[in-house]
């Protein structure tokens, strides 16, 4: 069956040039004309950049910072022009890229509604029957009749926000906005995008929450260095963004045990401070690659190096995807001054370790508490899986 597409990007490349100096008159200009100097390089952002999102589709772009998102972004918008390839567009198309432009601080919070709405190419009566809903939605009731540069940053972009979904389009484009305004105003937001969700609406989000790709997205793609790195499920995709991107560096040479090898690239990292004291969350984060056929599931044990006793042990479904990536969170308390390591291993279907952290690479922590806990209660211990679900140990 004929695909129904919503966006075509067909080898798109897009490239800045990026000044060494500044020339401040024609004569330096000609100077450096007959040395045959260039005054900037050219930075190639995007790289033959190709991928089809379907209508209906909730498509997450993700990538480190610099990787290209927002030129992506911003081609597919018409915002720039490519310097070769096509964006073929089938739908209304309205993005939500910086929001808040057009804004003027020197008028009121109901005049900027009118100027942002015009810009967005509402007419006076449609801003009018909408105007109730945009304000409702932002919560600024009181402040309507307020110049907007008296708004603290929040509320205008929560006023932005709420006139930006008012747009009706066929295709969302979405850069960051998931992280708009507090945590309460943030849940309304998440509500949105479900409802998007559920009328079919074409999405496009770029961001770097995995979480969010998980919760939202049906498909998903990766930017590395101006090129497409991989496309794939959401699951896959935000595994091995975790593992290109976890850390600055491996933990250091791990073991195999029984010559098996088809586990690479094991990474370690304690999210936490060296030092953290009692009730405060512990957060580590395992990665690795599976090359094997094998179904796999990573393991961490606390243990307490002072008196050599586990602590607790946090464990993962099984899976048999080659990206995996882990975290677990965890509270410790009623210990004083204890030393710990975290020791982590990568398990196949019976149970068997097929790779483990050398000890010299294990991550150390110092837990410490103030009051020296009372030797007659028991030390409890909690732990939060990446589900978000407390279990008493």
């Amino acid at each position: 069956m004929k695909k129904d597409i919503a966006i075509k990007v067909s080898n798109v490349s897009k490239s800045f040039r990026l000044p060494h100096e500044k020339v401040g008159s024609i004569k330096n200009a000609i100077v450096n004309w007959r040395k045959k100097q260039k005054g900037y390089e050219t930075q190639r952002v995007l790289k033959d950049i190709s991928f089809e999102i379907e209508k209906g589709d909730f498509f997450g772009i993700v990538g480190r910072n610099g990787s290209g998102k927002s030129t992506l972004l911003k081609v597919m918008s018409q915002i720039y022009a490519p310097d070769k390839g096509k964006v073929s567009i089938h739908g209304k198309l309205v993005p939500f890229i910086e929001l808040g432009v057009g804004f003027n601080p020197e008028l009121t919070g109901r005049e900027n509604v009118f100027l942002n709405g015009a810009l967005l190419g509402f007419s006076r009566e449609e801003t009018e029957a909408k105007y109730q809903d945009i304000v409702e939605f932002a919560e600024l009731e009181r402040f309507m009749d307020q110049k907007l540069k008296n708004y603290s940053s929040g509320m205008q972009v929560r006023l932005a926000f709420s006139i930006a979904i008012q747009a009706d389009g066929d295709i969302l484009l979405l850069d960051e906005v998931l992280a708009v305004g507090d945590e309460a105003f943030q849940r309304k937001c998440n509500d949105y995008f479900d409802q998007l969700k559920q009328e079919g609406k074409t999405v496009i989000l770029v961001t770097h929450s995995m979480d969010a790709v998980r919760k939202y997205c049906n498909k998903a793609l990766m930017l590395q260095k101006g090129k497409v790195l991989d496309i794939g499920s959401p699951e896959d995709i935000s595994n091995r963004y975790s593992i290109e991107n976890l850390g600055t560096r491996p933990s250091g040479p791990h073991k195999h045990l029984k010559g098996d090898m088809s586990i690479k690239d094991l990474q370690v990292q304690l999210i936490s401070q060296n030092k953290v004291a009692q009730d405060e969350i512990i957060e580590i984060r395992v990665s690795y690659r599976n090359q094997g056929s094998r179904g796999t599931y990573p393991v961490c044990d606390l243990v307490d190096l002072d008196r050599n006793v586990p602590l607790v042990t946090a464990g993962s479904s099984l899976t048999k995807r080659e990206y995996v990536s882990r975290s677990w969170k965890i509270k410790l308390s009623s210990i004083n001054n204890t030393n710990i390591a975290a020791s982590v291993a990568v398990r196949d279907e019976q149970n068997e370790v097929l790779a483990f952290v050398a000890d010299s690479d294990k991550p150390k922590f110092i837990l410490r508490r103030n009051d020296y806990p009372d030797p007659m209660k028991p030390t409890t211990y909690a732990l939060l899986f990446e589900k978000g679900e407390w279990n008493e140990q």
